[in-house]
């Protein structure tokens, strides 16, 4: 199939390139101050006498957060332009990640339940400023690519905080001169904040909102005028709730979420506790390098595969990969050693941020354009952690009583999502139709 080749002004690409590097590493430094919580649950638990309920309590009061807070900053960031709203977001996620690490002084499980809470809520200002600020620099046909390297850089998050998270609780030589010595949990919130502020600062220095604010014509004219991508806050709600299409995609988006949490929130603990993997060891390495290198490539290869084989259909690539996912879950159920639980937690990540990519971020640009991506994007991620949060407190309680819980719990998430995305697997198009008249 024949693919048509998509042309920009001479310097788009390079000014496009830098603004998406600057945006991309905050939202990765989101994730280096989301993902550390993981890899600190552990020591938490040991430290406090927390079960894995209790653990689960702060998790889900986190992803809750998030959810409300998604919707809710979505619409401020079709008002205030998703710049803004990534630097409210990355001022609040850095104050609370230092407030985390000194909560450890106290070491009360309410405290660290509402930090973890208000510091969700102000990591959800991240998503809808990241996808307003590209849905008016990319292309319809460019979406789908775009979501890819959106998944990089979030998997690059993940990446750092697995790598660098154990060393810093193990100690490491710093460019081969400085012996760090092993450092308590707290510093797994501190280090990230750090990383947050400053490229916070260039993202404040160098970040444009939309082509024009740069000296360069829209991609999409038929979505912007004159380089307003803000929206009054009434039609913005009744053009994406009225959508049905919005819907089926939020509560797939929502399988998406309870599998990818269930992933991302426990597996450090689950190859520790269950398989006595140690954090140092190269299995645990490779591990932690290959499932951010895989959900990249899958949501890559998603994107692309959407925009081009499918001409921007999403839901096709999705439905496929959501029954794929549930039968590699059943599978991964009947293997209990170390090596098929790398093996299996591996491919479940691939199925699981391929999904995440396409549905989530392209998705939501497709239904919402560069007016409105940014509510509908929040809707539909809000979804994400709604059906995240049950990966919380509800798979904490199941693991309390024992680990084979784990990836049964995954299961039928992948079967509904592929249900979901049957029902609107031949649509050309996600946007609301125009009234005619």
């Amino acid at each position: 199939m024949a693919v048509t080749a998509i042309h920009h002004p001479t310097g788009y690409r390079p000014r496009r390139g830098l603004n998406w590097a600057f945006i991309g590493l905050l939202y990765t430094s989101f994730y280096l101050c989301r993902y550390n919580f993981s890899i600190a649950n552990g020591a938490i638990s040991k430290e406090f006498g927390f079960s894995k309920s209790d653990i689960g309590t702060i998790i889900t009061t986190a992803l809750l957060a998030y959810a409300c807070g998604q919707i809710v900053n979505g619409l401020l960031a079709d008002r205030l332009g998703g710049k803004r709203a990534m630097l409210i977001g990355a001022a609040g996620t850095v104050i609370m990640n230092l407030a985390f690490g000194f909560a450890s002084f106290w070491g009360l499980l309410w405290l660290f339940v509402t930090i973890r809470g208000i510091d969700g809520y102000m990591q959800a200002f991240g998503a809808p400023g990241f996808v307003k600020i590209n849905a008016a620099w990319f292309g319809p046909r460019e979406r789908g690519r775009f979501a890819g390297v959106f998944s990089f850089m979030i998997n690059l998050g993940r990446f750092g905080i697995t790598k660098f998270g154990p060393a810093l609780l193990a100690g490491f030589v710093f460019l081969g001169l400085w012996r760090i010595p092993p450092l308590h949990w707290r510093w797994l919130f501190w280090v990230p904040a750090g990383v947050a502020t400053l490229v916070a600062c260039g993202v404040a220095i160098f970040v444009k909102n939309t082509p024009e604010e740069a000296g360069f014509p829209s991609p999409n004219p038929e979505e912007t005028a004159g380089g307003k991508v803000q929206t009054k806050i009434r039609v913005v709600l009744h053009t994406i709730l009225s959508n049905p299409v919005v819907w089926v995609v939020a509560f797939a988006y929502a399988c998406t979420g309870a599998v990818r949490q269930s992933i991302d929130q426990w597996f450090p603990r689950f190859m520790h506790d269950a398989h006595h993997v140690d954090f140092q060891s190269a299995q645990f390495q490779w591990l932690g390098f290959l499932i951010p290198l895989v959900a990249s490539v899958g949501s890559l290869l998603s994107g692309y595969v959407s925009d081009t084989v499918f001409q921007g259909r999403r839901a096709p690539v999705a439905a496929g990969l959501y029954f794929i996912e549930t039968a590699v879950i059943l599978l991964a159920a009947q293997f209990h050693s170390a090596n098929a639980a790398v093996v299996f937690l591996v491919l479940i990540s691939f199925t699981a941020n391929s999904t995440h990519s396409i549905l989530g971020t392209a998705a939501a640009m497709d239904i919402g354009g560069a007016k409105m991506a940014g509510f509908a994007s929040g809707i539909i991620d809000s979804f994400q952690y709604f059906g995240g949060s049950l990966a919380g407190y509800f798979l904490g309680m199941l693991l309390d009583k024992s680990w084979d819980y784990y990836f049964y719990f995954m299961a039928p998430f992948g079967v509904v999502g592929g249900l979901l995305m049957l029902t609107i697997f031949g649509r050309t198009s996600l946007a609301k139709p125009a009234k005619s008249g």
